[in-house]
């Protein structure tokens, strides 16, 4: 398995696809960053240096999207763009057959490609968050504390498993339909639809469920049941946990009534407070990628491959 991760490893570094995004999302994540440290710094009397680096993937600044908000939208390009063609372009280009004619068993061969893909999600998303860290305290002339840190460090978790079902979803239609553009174009449909489309549908089913919102417990219900429908897309998931995560203020997903806020103190959550919050967000996206890549698994260890 070796063999083939650190030859697949070598082919995403040095793909030109893959530092395309790599230098788009960088870029115009380090943007973001610099646009919030200049408002955090010229506001230092309003915002709390406790957190100030959390701000910094979370706060827009001057510009129309936070750190956190463009790579959840745009980080599944990078999952769908190493896994579209990792099995069907290996059938295209006729080496599949060749290369399990050699002392390589088939678990091996596609237990490194995804473990190839994603480690190098985990060190794109690493070296993002590195460079945020290393021009925040440029920006605002300190390091960021423990805290911060832990909680940084669980985005980047969340964010490697988010982009991992990327990933995992593009290798199961790269086995499926073993066309490198019918793959690629179904990956992107997915995408769509999870990332756009279902907040739509979501609302239309709450509204039928629910038609009469016109008091606060009826709003509150018909926001409930389009949260439930939203969970069944990845993006939902995300950007739910970087919203509990990366604030430590927030304490309820979506809207919460007035009654249900009387009596509590206005003071940041604890970390483990925070994670008991997103737990199962977490846990469902590990589900998700296990899923996505236990049905791969099957597939190529049953399909029959021909010279």
């Amino acid at each position: 398995m070796s063999v083939v991760f650190w030859k697949e490893l070598a082919d995403h570094f040095s793909s030109r696809r893959f530092m395309i995004l790599l230098v788009i999302i960088i870029l115009s994540g380090l943007w973001a960053t610099y646009s919030t440290g200049q408002a955090i710094r010229q506001n230092t009397d309003t915002i709390p240096s406790q957190y100030a680096f959390l701000l910094l993937l979370t706060s827009s600044g001057d510009t129309l999207f936070s750190l956190a908000t463009f790579l959840g939208f745009f980080g599944p390009l990078v999952g769908i763009t190493l896994g579209f063609d990792s099995i069907s372009g290996e059938y295209a280009r006729g080496t599949l057959s060749r290369v399990l004619s050699q002392p390589i068993y088939r678990d091996s061969f596609i237990n490194g490609k995804f473990l190839a893909g994603l480690t190098t999600v985990a060190v794109l998303w690493g070296s993002i968050l590195l460079l945020v860290i290393g021009l925040g305290i440029t920006l605002l002339g300190f390091p960021p504390n423990g805290e911060e840190l832990w909680r940084m460090l669980i985005f980047t978790t969340v964010g490697i498993f988010y982009v991992g079902f990327w990933l995992a979803l593009a290798m199961l239609f790269s086995l499926l339909f073993q066309k490198t553009v019918t793959a690629a174009l179904a990956s992107m449909a997915v995408w769509l639809f999870l990332t756009l489309f279902v907040s739509v549908f979501s609302s239309a089913v709450a509204g039928m469920i629910v038609p009469d919102a016109t008091t606060p417990e009826a709003l509150a219900r018909q926001q409930d049941i389009s949260n439930v429908i939203d969970r069944i897309s990845p993006s939902t998931l995300f950007s739910e946990s970087v919203g509990i995560l990366l604030n430590p203020a927030a304490r309820v997903f979506g809207m919460a009534l007035q009654s249900q806020a009387e009596g509590i103190l206005p003071t940041p959550l604890a970390l483990d407070q925070s994670l008991n919050l997103i737990w199962p967000h977490i846990t469902t996206m590990f589900a998700l990628v296990a899923a996505c890549f236990g049905i791969s698994y099957i597939i190529f260890m049953r399909a029959e491959i021909r010279a």
